[in-house]
This record gives C-alpha cells, sequence and structure tokens, in this order.
C-alpha cells in the first residue's frame, strides 16, 4: 500500500536519499528510524507528493507518486513534521477547509469532522485560532485533518510531539487501531513509541536504509540480547565467579545504578547457571531479568558505524 523502490532524492552533492527500497502492507505500522539528517523527512515528502524524487519511484495504492499525484495523495493521510497549518484560520473553520478539498461535503462532512473532534479532543479549541493554540493541540488539529477523508495509508511524522503522556497513551491506541486494515509509516525519536505501536522498523542512516526487521528481530540483533541483568551489593568475587561460568562472555556492572548484566556467548543460555550461582551463593539481588535486547543500542551501533566510516 506504501512502496518506495531504488527512490533517491540529490541536493546538489548531497545525497539526502540514496537507493531506497521500502513496503508497508495493510496491517503494518512501520517505525523509521533514523539520526538528524538521516533521509526521513525527505523520504516521506516524497511519498506525500512534496517534492519529486531524482531517481527510482514511489507508490501509494498502487498510484505513482509522480504519474499519478492526485490519486496518490487521496489515498494518503499525511501528518507532517512540525504539524504545518493556517494560523489564521479557526479549528473549525480548518477542518471545514481541508474536508472540502478533500471532497467531503454535507452529512458525511460533518459526521467525519464530529468523529476527529471528539477523538482529538478537540472541543474546547474550535473557535480560537490555530496560532493561538499550544504545540499539542497544533498537532492534534493536524492529526484530524489527516485522518479526516479516512485513508488506507497514513504518513505519521513525530505524532505524539508535544502531547502529554495521557494524550500519547491515546493516540498509540488510535495507530494500533487504524493499523488492522491500513499501511502506517510512523517516524519518530521515540523509541518506547517503536517498541508500543509498531510491528515493523526500518533504520536509516546518510540516506540509506540500514536495517528493517520486525522489533523483535532487531532486538535479537542487539548485544543485550539474551543476557541477565540484575541489581546486588558490590560483590567482587560474584562477579568473578559469574565470568568463570562456560557459556558467559563478560560481566558488566552500571557504574550508575549498580546493576550487574551478564553478557553470554553466541547462542547460549545463561539464565538457569546465573540463578543457580546466586542461589549458592545466598546473594540477596533484585529485579533479576532476562533482556530481550535493546532496540536503542542496535539503532547506535547501526547508525554509529555509519559515522565513524564517515568520519574517517
Amino acid at each position: 500500500m506504501i512502496e518506495t523502490e531504488r527512490l533517491g532524492k540529490r541536493y546538489g552533492t548531497l545525497q539526502a536519499v540514496d537507493d531506497l527500497d521500502l513496503r508497508v502492507t495493510a496491517g503494518q505500522v512501520l517505525g523509521l528510524l533514523g539520526p538528524n539528517g538521516a533521509g526521513k523527512s525527505t523520504s516521506m515528502r516524497i511519498i506525500a507528493g512534496y517534492l519529486l524524487p531524482t531517481s527510482g519511484s514511489a507508490r501509494v495504492c498502487g498510484h505513482d507518486v509522480v504519474r499519478d499525484p492526485l490519486n496518490a495523495r487521496r489515498a494518503l493521510g499525511y501528518l507532517p513534521e512540525g504539524a504545518p497549518s493556517y494560523g489564521e484560520m479557526k479549528v473549525r473553520e480548518f477542518l471545514r477547509f481541508a474536508a472540502r478539498i478533500r471532497g467531503l461535503r454535507g452529512i458525511p462532512r460533518d459526521r467525519r469532522m464530529g468523529e476527529m473532534i471528539a477523538l482529538l479532543q478537540l472541543e474546547a479549541v474550535l473557535e480560537r485560532t490555530i496560532e493561538t493554540l499550544s504545540k499539542g493541540f497544533r498537532r492534534r488539529v493536524c492529526l484530524a485533518q489527516a485522518l479526516l477523508h479516512d485513508p488506507p495509508a497514513l504518513i505519521l511524522d513525530e505524532p505524539t510531539d508535544g502531547l502529554d503522556p495521557n494524550q500519547q497513551r491515546e493516540v498509540h491506541a488510535l495507530i494500533r487501531d487504524m493499523a488492522r486494515d491500513r499501511a502506517i509509516i510512523l517516524c519518530t525519536h521515540a523509541l518506547n513509541e517503536v517498541s508500543t505501536v509498531c510491528n515493523r522498523v526500518a533504520i536509516l542512516s546518510d540516506g540509506r536504509l540500514r536495517v528493517q526487521g520486525t522489533p523483535a528481530e532487531l532486538e535479537a540483533q542487539s548485544r543485550y540480547h539474551g543476557a541477565v541483568s540484575f541489581h546486588a551489593p558490590a560483590n567482587a568475587l560474584l562477579r568473578e565467579l559469574l565470568a568463570r561460568l562456560p557459556e558467559v562472555q563478560e560481566v558488566e556492572i552500571d557504574p550508575g545504578d549498580g546493576r550487574v548484566t551478564v553478557f553470554p556467548r553466541a547462542g547460549a543460555r545463561i539464565l538457569g547457571e546465573v540463578q543457580r550461582l546466586l542461589d549458592a551463593q545466598g546473594a540477596k539481588v533484585d529485579e533479576l531479568q532476562l533482556e530481550r535486547g535493546r532496540l536503542d543500542e542496535v539503532f547506535s551501533r547501526v547508525t554509529g558505524h555509519v559515522a565513524t566510516a564517515r568520519a574517517a
């Protein structure tokens, strides 16, 4: 439903997007991650029809964004970075305008507007101009316009930026509900948001796709995958005994909070061994945890290698 093939965008000597292949089907929420300048926003602007690609192609529900731009835009809802809108318009006026240019009239328009106003809790600001709204309310208004025409494909750039924790949870629930029969690209810097709502992840750096997969697949690439961590009083002997276990690769102690992390050798399972050793030593531990892997560590490793190579 959203697809790019060898997509590229060049600004002079800068290759902002390079040979990007993405595919998002109905029921998928793709979390698009990357450091600043990775090419995320440029890619989304091309898919949304705001920029022309230098090479390759992008399609929304089968409609090429260059050769068939109107049908591609009809099939897409887009919440851009910064939630741009017309500041001098009142909220109700802006939503009516957005509905009109989306082809909604009369009762269907009023019904859909009412649903979005209630869903995003905009009742209190309908008669206020957008320029007087808080950052969170402006984002909610812009999200409402992206959803007004009930599109089968969505691109959401930082949809919860500026929202309080309760509003964030509501937007997360909305995204999960919408994803049942839609294709959604979600660009965010909040890795916990990816774990909460995304079922696929793609990491970009320097305009290129570096890695993609399910959150579990990416977590499995983390050095923390299968590690065992816990809190315990400082004990050099205990650390040495853990390091001697045959399936243990390394033992680390966080200098900040004293958390002990025991890393397994490749393919090894160490939870049982670690637990038996702790019991045998009578160690008093808190929060014994088997690590799934850490997405932030994978992100840093993937994008950090690229940055190091570029600097060299």
